[in-house]
């Protein structure tokens, strides 16, 4: 039933969320001081920092571009036209307002040449020097001139100017360390800027009045001219009266035109259906095709009556053949029809030519009847023309003054209208609190980079960290199992009564402790490799030295011996000889001697009473250990110590510096691979473990010198020493 609840989908992803906080707390609890300390030493900086800042604050007042505007009576032809308030318009204003020549205004107005905050003040030996020889050659007015661009120039950095949203709004913000001052500036640029815009729209209409008092008088002279040159020639060409001395006003002249329009345009009618007329007749005297004739009523009965006999002629001809007089009679019947309409064409053409002939005559007599009234013959044509040239650039000129007099007066209106297109409406008041430094965003972000940098530095010392820490890192880079997690033992823990007492023999001498049952687990991980048949030889390697690979080695041995096992233990280390010197064995005779057939084996095998058992030491130092333990008389030993003892533990070098571990792998029967806990690189251990991954007797890995403190921070059960420390004193009395 749990096996398949734990297969299930849900419950394997609820156990990946758990693990996965699971790792991220104890990431936090392992490096919780790196984490807290670079947010805190941050936060001192931030602290320093705002200590140091002078504070800033912002006051802003808002101005209304009002796109409706009030405009004077009958300024709809006046000669400034209003602009439409669009993006370009807003940005070209608010750009006024940033501008040097509306800032200078303020600046003097308010003095702010004086104001250390605006000013320029000199600072250093270097300025007063620069500044010296600068005011040698430059004038006075040349450096007050300077001062004040440069004050501009601070005042401008002061301000900013926005746009509020989408309306016509423009919000001026001034930046200051006087709260009272950055209000004060704030309302003053706003006032000058809509004191500005009042200026430039009166020069507006000033220039604009002036120039049209210049035009006026140009155009009022112009006028005078064109309409004494337009007397002038009527005198001197006697065409101020007609031929029966009467005045002639211009209605009835204009009458007399369009009477001769009216004339013109009907002798163009008459000429296009007489032109028509020549055309047809030019092309072969057919007719028939004239609008007159296609119109004509009399023309359309005749040509019906043609189509009736032409149609009963042809029925005769098919009936009685051409020469009966039935069909004779019906020709000339359509002879005679066909007479008629010739003679009715001629007619028609006839009327076409004398309609054109008559209203020619009537143009020619409106022609002559106008010249007549206008006091001009045939050949005066060219005075007619000239005269008409004359009137038409009076009237002109006439037309152009009055337009030009009715804008002038509009002008001048408008240049004594004030017409508020720009006013404050929010003006700017006093700030209770400083704009900047702020002091909770950057105490904030001081925290949150503190946090993440703290973060940061933890997964880089976790990167770092080369060492095996869990168990799990063992079992998923090295693919075996951990025999045991053993802990480091103080120097207290060791103390039996006042005496202190070596770490292997600590088995033997408290088979209750929580070392012993460690060893314990070592010696139960490597029988369950093989229930069936138990492994008798035992070697403990590592992969560099210092792991605690030969104290392991002996307290495994301890440990056997207590559970009434014969047992012997091996040291196969001939450089450094640990185990020999852990019983006093190191300058006697053992292995080599034996190996090299100087000496017994009963001479070589002590007994220990104080462990209760067995020891084979190193012996003398060789120069060939590998070609010694790869001999058949070495494999002929442990074949024969096989018989003799229950539990033979061969503690032999480590397996980065020698290749001696590889050569005895061969010969027994499981390896204990010892790792020192958070140290000895992973990647190194890797390597050293797949060497001896190929005989497949590696019966698993014991992490040792494990630090009960830094081990729970990987996780409260990832090591069996939890329940040790925590529970153990709870189960066993020593």
């Amino acid at each position: 039933m749990a096996d398949r609840y734990a297969d299930a989908p849900g419950v394997a992803a609820y156990d990946d969320v758990s693990a996965s906080v699971r790792d991220l707390v104890n990431f936090v609890w392992r490096r919780w001081k790196i984490i807290a300390a670079v947010p805190v030493l941050l936060i001192i900086f931030a602290g320093l920092y705002l200590s140091r800042t002078t504070p800033i604050y912002t006051a802003s007042a808002q101005v209304l571009l009002d796109p409706r505007k009030e405009r004077v009576a009958g300024s709809q032809d006046a000669i400034m036209t209003e602009s439409v308030l669009d993006l370009q318009a807003m940005e070209s204003q608010m750009a006024v307002i940033r501008s040097s020549v509306l800032l200078q205004r303020v600046v003097e107005r308010q003095n702010l040449v004086n104001d250390p905050e605006f000013a320029m003040a000199p600072t250093g030996s270097s300025w007063s020097i620069v500044s010296a020889i600068r005011s040698y050659f430059d004038s006075s007015a040349t450096q007050s001139e300077s001062v004040v661009a440069q004050t501009v120039e601070r005042l401008k950095s002061a301000v900013t100017v926005s746009r509020a949203g989408q309306a016509y709004v423009i919000t001026i913000s001034v930046n200051s360390v006087d709260p009272e001052k950055a209000a004060r500036l704030a309302n003053i640029i706003g006032e000058a800027y809509v004191v500005d815009k009042l200026d430039a729209r009166f020069d507006a209409s000033k220039r604009a009045s002036a120039w049209l008092s210049e035009r006026l008088e140009e155009l009022r002279g112009q006028l005078r001219e064109s309409e004494q040159a337009v007397v002038k020639f009527r005198i001197e060409n006697n065409l101020v009266q007609t031929g029966v001395n009467a005045t002639l006003n211009q209605e009835q002249l204009a009458q007399m035109n369009s009477r001769l329009v009216q004339a013109r345009g009907e002798t163009a009618e008459k000429k296009a259906r007489f032109d028509l007329l020549n055309q047809l007749l030019a092309k072969g005297g057919n007719t028939s095709s004239m609008p007159e004739a296609i119109a004509s009523p009399t023309i359309n009965a005749l040509r019906q009556q043609e189509s009736t006999v032409s149609s009963r002629a042809a029925d005769l001809v098919a009936r009685y053949g051409e020469r009966h007089p039935l069909v004779v009679n019906v020709r000339a019947e359509l002879r005679d029809v066909q007479r008629g309409i010739a003679e009715e064409m001629t007619r028609l053409s006839a009327n076409v030519r004398n309609e054109y002939n008559l209203a020619l005559a009537r143009q020619e007599a409106v022609e002559k009847t106008l010249r007549e009234v206008t006091g001009q013959t045939d050949n005066d044509s060219s005075k007619i023309v000239t005269l008409r040239e004359l009137e038409r650039t009076a009237a002109v000129n006439k037309s152009l003054f009055e337009d030009f007099l009715q804008r002038a007066k509009i002008t001048e209106g408008q240049s004594s209208f004030e017409a508020r297109d720009a006013r404050i409406i929010t003006p700017a008041l006093q700030p209770g609190s400083p704009s900047a430094p702020r002091k909770n965003l950057i105490l904030l972000m001081a925290i949150a980079v503190g946090l993440i940098a703290g973060f940061g530095a933890g997964f880089l010392i976790e990167f770092l960290n080369v060492g095996f820490t869990t168990t799990e890192q063992v079992e998923t880079m090295l693919n075996l199992p951990v025999l045991s997690s053993i802990s480091q033992v103080n120097t207290r823990d060791l103390k039996v009564g006042e005496t202190a007492v070596p770490l292997s023999s600590y088995p033997y001498v408290k088979p209750l402790s929580r070392y012993s049952e460690m060893i314990r687990a070592v010696r139960s991980g490597v029988a369950m490799t093989d229930v069936d048949n138990p492994p008798k030889i035992v070697q403990l390697t590592s992969t560099i030295p210092g792991e605690g690979k030969s104290t392991i080695a002996l307290s495994i041995a301890t440990s056997a011996s207590q559970s009434s096992l014969k047992t012997l233990i091996v040291d196969c280390d001939f450089r450094h000889p640990s185990t020999s010197k852990q019983f006093g064995l190191e300058k006697e005779i053992g292995l080599v001697e034996y190996l090299l057939g100087t000496a017994e084996l009963k001479d070589v095998i002590r007994f220990d009473k104080n462990f209760q058992l067995y020891v084979l030491p190193a012996g003398g130092k060789t120069q060939n250990a590998a070609d010694l333990l790869a001999s058949e008389r070495f494999k002929t030993l442990l074949s024969g110590l096989r018989e003799r003892f229950d539990y033979i533990i061969l503690d032999s070098p480590p397996l980065g510096p020698v290749i001696d571990p590889l050569i005895l792998s061969h010969v027994t029967d499981k390896i204990v691979f010892v790792v020192h806990w958070g140290s000895t690189s992973r990647e190194m251990v890797a390597r050293t473990v797949e060497q001896l991954q190929g005989h497949k007797k590696i019966a698993g890995i014991v992490l040792n010198h494990v630090n009960d403190q830094e081990a729970q921070k990987y996780g409260k059960y990832a090591y069996s020493h939890y329940y040790g420390s925590r529970y153990y004193k709870n189960y066993y009395s020593e």
